[in-house]
């Protein structure tokens, strides 16, 4: 995968961020939580935002999959 994003510091977005990345895979209920982190503003940094981000392109792109 292209580019390196730095990993937030953030205790709920990186543990969920780095297993999709990881696996390649994507439940619907962690893109609910990370679309609903994004829109939220609460607190998300620019670091924070810009690696969640990346799992949203990866999706887009078709780089990650669905799972239950």
């Amino acid at each position: 995968m292209a580019g390196t994003v730095q990993r937030p510091s953030s205790p709920a977005i990186s543990p969920i961020v780095d297993r999709i990345l990881d696996t390649g895979q994507l439940s619907r209920w962690e893109y609910l939580q990370l679309v609903t982190t994004m829109l939220s503003d609460y607190k998300v940094t620019e670091e924070e935002r810009s690696y969640i981000n990346r799992v949203l392109d990866e999706r887009q792109m078709g780089r990650l999959q669905w799972i239950s």
